[in-house]
């Protein structure tokens, strides 16, 4: 019903930037969030950052003040601008959105994307 396609990934160097895109389709329920969850080796997918149903935005005491999340609705796309990247940003980062109004609340209801590597070497 959902399908959400993330791009932008790749490697960089410590302080470096990269701007991930989420593109959404085939909605057919009510979507009241969209953000962005990681998943670094051995780890637990954890939150980024997202975008409410409030138009408040969220983000993770890790990257706060340097990465920003928008979107662009003409486009029907979701980003994620992230500056100063560190090595321990390294992981899988998913697109993700809900029918409630916060990506967190009910986790196994979540639509995911299928995930685009981030690797910041240091």
């Amino acid at each position: 019903q959902v399908q959400l396609v993330e791009s932008g990934g790749g490697s960089v160097q410590a302080g470096g930037s990269l701007r991930l895109s989420c593109a959404a389709s085939g909605r057919t329920v009510t979507i009241y969030s969209m953000g962005w969850f990681r998943q670094a080796p051995g780890k637990e997918r954890e939150f980024v950052a997202d975008w409410s149903w409030a138009s408040r935005t969220n983000y993770a005491d890790s990257v706060k003040g340097r990465f920003t999340i928008s979107r662009d609705n003409a486009k029907n796309t979701l980003y994620l601008q992230m500056n100063s990247l560190k090595p321990e940003d390294t992981a899988v980062y998913y697109c993700a959105c809900s029918q409630f109004r916060s990506l967190t609340y009910s986790m196994t209801e979540n639509y995911w994307g299928q995930g685009t590597q981030v690797t910041v070497s240091s």
